[in-house]
């Protein structure tokens, strides 16, 4: 029993030393910890370490976290919303640009192109069409044949350019009116349409006929008139009871501000039998039936006149050599 009890006791007494140590351990941490003391003493101070550690590692990475987030949108915001304003601005500006570049040269090529092209002209009056005139006596005899085609040129001023217009011979378009001559007096031609009234006077002297007298009116579609006459005149002149015709295109300056020209040109003032022409006696444009002979002929006499010169020379000179030997 008394070794029990000191057994007891000596078991309190180590408990007792232990837990003295625990405490002044607890309450020094800079002390040093015998290697000497169980694992009672050590496992304390693990778990007071653990505690820290854990505290140390959660506060570093807390912040870590939301510096780095903060810092990665910051910079992704702005850039991405830069990026885009820097894109759609140089693109509004460029497309407009080049669109206006693309425009303006183009109107002002055809406007340079324009401004220097002269005015359409007009084309140019076809030739009359022929028409063919006559004009009664009261016993409805043909006293006047006429036949041809008129064209007028005329200007209103002397600074004016010439216009041109034609008789429309279409008997719906031309009234046909004159007079006939006989006893000496004189025949005449009149043709009327709303446009035109040209008066032709041809005159018998001598037994020749010519045309001596001309006027004209013409109506324009401005409200003018132009009148124009000459009564001294001297053309289409032949012999009574023969006609006068010219074929080709004649002009004649009736005044100078008046042009007339004649197509297939065909008339008989006087002398009609049978409402037909009489022997026509034909311009000197027309008379070419002797003109080409002539010339012909001609060439071919002094061509033979030259070879005959030529043949006399070449002779003499060898009968000159034959006496030198």
């Amino acid at each position: 029993m008394a070794v029990r009890g000191c057994v007891t006791l000596l078991f309190i007494l180590l408990s007792g030393i232990v837990y003295a140590d625990v405490l002044v351990t607890s309450s020094i941490p800079a002390a040093s910890t015998p290697s000497k003391h169980t694992s009672a003493v050590t496992t304390p101070l693990p778990t007071t370490h653990h505690n820290t550690t854990n505290s140390t590692t959660e506060a570093p990475t807390t912040p870590h976290h939301n510096t780095t987030n903060s810092t990665t949108e910051a910079p992704t915001t702005p850039h991405h919303n830069t990026t885009n304003s820097t894109t759609e601005a140089p693109t509004t500006p460029h497309h407009n640009t080049t669109n206006s570049t693309t425009e303006a040269p183009t109107t002002a090529h055809t406007n340079a192109t324009t401004a220097p092209t002269p005015p359409p002209t007009s084309s140019p009056v076809p030739n009359p069409t022929v028409g063919n005139y006559n004009v009664k006596s009261d016993n409805d005899t043909v006293c006047l044949l006429a036949k041809m085609g008129l064209q007028f040129s005329f200007k209103m001023s002397e600074n004016a350019s010439f216009q041109t217009l034609n008789l429309d011979p279409s008997p719906n378009v031309t009234e046909v009116n004159g007079t006939c001559g006989s006893g000496g007096s004189d025949s005449s031609l009149v043709l009327k349409s709303d446009e035109i009234t040209v008066h032709l006077v041809f005159t018998n002297v001598s037994q020749k006929f010519r045309l001596h007298a001309l006027m004209l009116s013409v109506n324009l579609t401005n409200g003018n008139v132009f009148n124009a006459s000459n009564n001294n005149l001297s053309l289409w002149e032949a012999s009574v009871g023969s006609s006068y015709m010219c074929k080709k295109e004649q002009s004649y300056n009736i005044t100078d501000k008046l042009t007339i020209n004649t197509f297939e040109l065909q008339v008989q003032p006087f002398a009609v039998q049978n409402n037909k022409f009489n022997t026509a006696h034909e311009c000197s444009m027309d008379d070419t039936s002797l003109l080409i002979p002539i010339i012909v002929g001609a060439a071919l006499a002094g061509l033979i006149f030259i070879v005959v010169i030529a043949y006399v020379i070449g002779r003499r000179r060898t009968f000159v050599g034959y006496q030198t030997l």
